[in-house]
């Protein structure tokens, strides 16, 4: 897959979602039972070394070229007030991404990773989605696929995030369109804002919702209406590594509600998805139980640029680690469980 040209091959790829290979996770689910150590005592170290084998085909799954992949975007309903930050902070960050001086730097170095940014015309924001939608069809299809164009062939892992001011109001309005409930279960403060600002975070999901109420429910054109260039890239990215047998680390609540209105209309485009943390913003909660995720890691972090999801892969390697390199109880001369 090289990208969505029109709005049928984004339904097509969505409607059609691969499938694990089966026997290789017959194949790790038999040597973890012939590993030296008590059936299940290593816990989701178990379960993450079996998940990446099915999507890896093959019994020992390794990570020799993962990548994590930053899109950043800027949106309209900045001019609102909804962030603590002014719009200029976007292409500032990614400034500082290039430069090699994020947090996402260090962690991706730290975890093995290489890092791609993907600014996504920084200097044109969405527009305001509390009165028209945030992109037309042709830059809804663009920002897809420029999230598709990061999923290369040879990857063994896929970690997504994004950096966007305002990108927390816009993923609320994802969430509350893709799932219901109303504005104040998926407004949080993101960047920081005081009670005055999630106020307004919470009117402008509200007026963006009324605004496109009579506009089809479908994944696209939420994504394109209520979303934001980085958005749906991570959308893109994620139906595209889908597409390759590419298993994907989402980050935190930005990342997790990119694929809100994919996961609505087909929830098992979360089968080839890991959740690396649970944020601490308060939304992230209700949105991984949605999508039927459970995070490896809670750590407080709130950040964004794939920082969690980045820390997870250090456990994630740990998992195959042990998969890959414990002896069998044949080759230990361990007596097994009778």
């Amino acid at each position: 897959m090289t990208g969505f040209p029109d709005v049928a091959t984004f339904d097509a790829a969505l409607a059609a979602l691969r499938e694990p290979d089966a026997a290789a996770i017959a194949a790790a689910e038999a040597r973890q039972g012939q590993l030296t150590k008590p059936p299940g005592s290593l816990g989701r170290l178990e379960e993450l070394a079996i998940f990446l084998a099915g999507w890896q085909g093959r019994e020992r799954p390794r990570i020799d070229r993962g990548r994590v992949a930053v899109f950043a975007g800027n949106h309209g309903v900045a001019a609102r007030g909804v962030s603590a930050f002014p719009a200029a902070v976007t292409a500032q960050m990614v400034a500082n991404f290039e430069a090699g001086g994020a947090a996402i730097n260090a962690l991706a170095r730290a975890a093995g990773l290489e890092l791609t940014v993907v600014p996504l015309e920084l200097d044109r924001p969405t527009a305001d989605f509390t009165t028209a939608p945030a992109m037309s069809e042709a830059e809804c299809l663009t920002a897809l696929s420029a999230g598709a164009a990061v999923v290369e062939d040879g990857l063994d892992l896929l970690v997504v995030g994004e950096m966007g001011i305002a990108n927390s109001t816009a993923a609320a309005a994802l969430c509350l369109r893709s799932f219901g409930g109303v504005a104040a279960d998926w407004v949080g403060p993101g960047t920081g804002v005081d009670s005055a600002g999630i106020g307004r975070k919470i009117a402008a999901v509200e007026a963006a919702i009324a605004c496109h109420g009579d506009a089809p429910h479908t994944p696209f054109e939420t994504l394109r209406r209520v979303g934001g260039r980085e958005l749906a890239a991570i959308g893109g990215a994620v139906l595209a590594a889908r597409a390759k047998g590419i298993a994907v680390v989402l980050d935190g609540f930005i990342s997790g509600a990119a694929i809100a209105p994919l996961a609505a209309a087909a929830p098992d485009i979360v089968g080839h998805c890991i959740a690396g943390h649970r944020s601490a913003e308060p939304g992230h909660v209700r949105l991984l139980d949605q999508l039927g995720l459970q995070p490896l890691l809670t750590l407080d972090m709130r950040l964004g640029e794939a920082s969690g999801a980045a820390v997870a892969v250090a456990v994630i390697r740990s998992a195959l680690a042990a998969h890959a390199g414990m002896a069998t109880f044949a080759e230990a001369g361990v007596s097994g469980a009778g």
